[in-house]
């Protein structure tokens, strides 16, 4: 596996470094900012087109529609979309809107078809977009039909994933967007040849930058998950890459504990880390010692008070592993059950009073420390896409 940047036992020993110090990884200054940037719909407004318009951002895991013609419907912040395989392998982003009278073309949330048929007077559209039928046509009257198929938003498919601009005047370039450093670290997980066997998505009364900087903070650990996962993983710690755009951090596991008195030598600790990597505008990618696990949050297209998370959990396929069908599957059950445990036990909770407590008129402005390195380059690169308005 190629390496990028420091290699990963290095990385992880500066973090072992960390733990046996009670230190971590630094950002250069403390960072102020207003509750109104989680409340105000103008600010919502912005973000939805300047960063959601105009970036990349990740809707699914391609094993999630492995056949042509396999599709499913989303809400994006500007656009009610249906993504779907194509004859020739690819994938399109198309907007779920009949080009006649604006009825949705697909209610149902995913499935697999030969072609698009609008439930309110039956035109229909290939899974390419393009328009096939309009009913009763020679009573309609001329229509440019070319000009007529489903409007397609810029998709990309890389690293496994499917990257969708939500601007149909855009244009994508996954390669770019991720600069050398992120694409390389993504292609040497091989995450193509890996399947999401779980994904479910949940709205939540709370804004997405909200919910976004839970998934990157290490600082909260002990404090909001005292009998979940702070008895896996140590609090305020972590070796930090900052790659402009996005970053990696490693966190270690408390099985690392039994080198902290002692000297591991060569042996690798890869066993005993969680690797994150937040990916602009709106995902956080942890890398397990067996697997990963992707989430992503979007923004309600007109409250800015709600959001939409989404998590999956990408796995090797079981031909790849040596356990039998059932181990695989009950190992990913049990483990799926877990996260969803603590996501409505512990961290939609508190969030939501986060959400609440935001509303307040005379909150104060708040402040991001030093340690808290990924939630500031969070909100260091969403204010550079937003800084040209």
């Amino acid at each position: 596996m190629t390496e990028v940047g420091a290699p990963r036992e290095e990385r992880i020993r500066r973090a072992l470094t960390h733990l046996r110090n009670d230190t971590t990884d630094e950002y250069e200054h403390i960072t102020w900012f207003e509750p109104v940037e989680f409340t105000d719909p103008a600010i919502a407004a912005r973000e939805r087109d300047l960063i959601f318009g105009g970036s990349p951002s990740i809707v699914a895991h391609g094993s999630e529609i492995p056949r042509p013609g396999d599709f499913f419907t989303l809400r994006m912040p500007r656009n009610n979309i249906i993504v779907v395989r194509q004859r020739d392998g690819g994938v399109k982003a198309l907007v779920n809107l009949c080009r006649h009278r604006g009825a949705l073309v697909e209610k149902q949330e995913k499935g697999r078809c030969r072609l698009f048929s609008c439930p309110y007077h039956r035109w229909s559209y290939d899974t390419d977009g393009s328009l096939r039928t309009i009913t009763r046509d020679n009573t309609f009257g001329p229509a440019e039909r070319e000009n007529l198929g489903l409007i397609e938003l810029p998709t990309e498919e890389r690293h496994g994933f499917v990257w969708v601009v939500d601007d149909a005047d855009a244009t994508i370039d996954v390669a770019a967007w991720l600069g050398p450093e992120m694409d390389a670290i993504l292609e040497s997980y091989e995450l193509a040849a890996k399947i999401c066997v779980q994904a479910e998505g949940f709205d939540e009364p709370v804004n997405w930058k909200i919910m976004q900087d839970a998934f990157l903070d290490g600082y909260h650990i002990q404090y909001a998950h005292p009998n979940t996962a702070a008895k896996h993983i140590h609090t305020n710690v972590m070796a930090f890459d900052d790659f402009g755009r996005h970053c990696r951090f490693i966190a270690p596991r408390k099985s690392i504990d039994r080198w902290i008195e002692e000297d591991p030598g060569d042996r690798s600790l890869a066993c005993d880390v969680t690797e994150t990597h937040f990916l602009l505008p709106n995902s956080t990618l942890l890398r397990q010692p067996d697997h990963f696990q992707l989430l992503t949050f979007r923004p309600h297209p007109t409250d800015p008070q709600r959001c939409r998370m989404e998590m999956r959990l990408i796995v090797p396929p079981v031909e790849q592993t040596d356990m039998t069908e059932e181990r695989w599957t009950r190992l990913w059950d049990k483990n799926w059950q877990i996260l969803l445990d603590v996501l409505h036990a512990e961290d939609f909770p508190l969030l939501r009073d986060s959400q609440r407590a935001m509303t307040s008129a005379s909150a104060g402005r708040m402040v991001l420390g030093r340690n808290e390195m990924a939630n500031q380059v969070f909100r260091r690169e969403t204010r550079k896409l937003l800084a040209p308005h």
